[in-house]
């Protein structure tokens, strides 16, 4: 999506008998709030965090919003200097896409319920119905490791560190680890290399997870293209994707199928994969295909009724579009926040809750009660 001086921001279309009744749940980044907002638009209510920059949330089946961020009082390395030594993993990390500090579990008033803290955790997360949370973390791989793995490239006298990887860690409500999948152990250092336009810092980048009934993970290996499921039984990859660029948010959908954001090279899309025979058996993609591109962050959920919500994450543009490939919903985020000195109104990833939803029913909703917001962001009148 291109960018305007004269940019159109909040509602900018809707058709109500088409669009999937519901609130719509987004973090800014840079911003130090989460929005609830209407079919309208319209921000009904907001979440303030205080000791993390929120990431990325969630609302869960008992009401809660559970949400990433990062310890508002770290400072960020600097990069080393052109022929320099890295610094050191722990320092390495904070320098990365996605990184966090912090897994917090809040009321709808934003009243701390739980905190789980891991210098090494990024990007996503799961709840399992027991309670217990996936969390990928980062780890270093060892120097014998770091050989095996091929792809990648390195600036002019950079000094290589060990490579980084990932691992995916469960913990439980007391949040005491009780399971560990290394995912370094189960992509082939030859076979999945580091895509050729990443930097050789990391090997996979894993950006998204997602579980199945049966316990199945799905997960998004962004810096080696690939998206791949790991058997609940097995716990060894049965399934493997090769035909995405920079992906993120693969989900489980009906019937055993995945749905993948594909960020791809000057254009985006959404597809739906059959894992049986790697058949795409629906996309959406803009026409012409690059009207529609993300080239980092972004993300994909299915809705009842089949419609998806799309983050289109680098413009912060949200839309609902149909299995017909129609846009039937679409709102521009107006928060501009400054990240490191730069504008932005990315969104990493949004999620719309249904009317029942547990964390929706029984709350006020008017948007009137954040009538300034609304106004001051122009957002108080739909301009469709």
């Amino acid at each position: 999506m291109g960018w305007s001086v004269n940019r159109p921001t909040g509602l900018t279309y809707h058709r109500p008998g088409l669009s999937t009744k519901g609130y719509t749940l987004f973090t800014p980044h840079g911003d130090q709030k989460t929005y609830l907002i209407d079919m309208d638009g319209q921000v009904v209510h907001t979440w303030t965090f205080e000791h993390i920059r929120p990431g990325y949330g969630r609302l869960l089946k008992n009401g809660h919003l559970l949400m990433t961020g990062s310890d508002v009082n770290m400072k960020f390395p600097e990069p080393p200097e052109q022929g320099k030594a890295p610094p050191p993993f722990e320092e390495r990390v904070k320098m990365l896409g996605g990184y966090h500090t912090t897994l917090l579990e809040v009321d709808w008033d934003g009243n701390k319920i739980a905190e789980y803290d891991n210098r090494f955790q990024h990007h996503d997360f799961y709840r399992r119905e027991n309670g217990n949370t996936l969390v990928p973390i980062w780890v270093e791989l060892s120097a014998e490791m770091t050989k095996k793995v091929r792809g990648g490239y390195k600036e002019y006298r950079e000094r290589l560190p060990n490579l980084i990887g990932d691992e995916i860690i469960e913990v439980n409500a007391d949040f005491e680890e009780v399971d560990r999948i290394r995912i370094w152990e189960l992509l082939d250092p030859i076979k999945d290399p580091i895509s050729r336009d990443v930097k050789r810092w990391e090997w996979t980048h894993v950006n998204g997870i997602d579980v199945n009934e049966k316990g199945d993970i799905v997960f998004s290996a962004r810096h080696s293209d690939r998206v791949a499921i790991i058997d609940a039984e097995t716990r060894d990859i049965r399934w493997k994707y090769t035909k995405t660029h920079g992906q993120h948010n693969p989900t489980w959908v009906r019937d055993g199928n995945i749905q993948i954001f594909d960020n791809g090279h000057g254009g985006s899309r959404v597809i739906e994969v059959n894992p049986e025979n790697d058949e795409v058996v629906w996309e959406f993609h803009g026409s012409p295909h690059p009207q529609f591109f993300s080239g980092h962050i972004s993300g994909a959920s299915r809705m009842l009724g089949g419609s998806v919500l799309v983050c289109e994450g680098t413009s912060g543009r949200l839309f609902e579009v149909t299995r017909n490939k129609e846009v039937v919903w679409e709102w521009i985020n107006p928060f501009v926040n400054m990240i490191r000195g730069n504008p932005t109104t990315s969104i990493y990833r949004a999620h719309r809750y249904a009317l029942d939803h547990p964390a929706i029913v029984g709350h006020d909703l008017n948007p009137e009660r954040y009538g300034n917001l609304n106004r001051l962001n122009n957002l108080d009148k739909p301009s469709a």
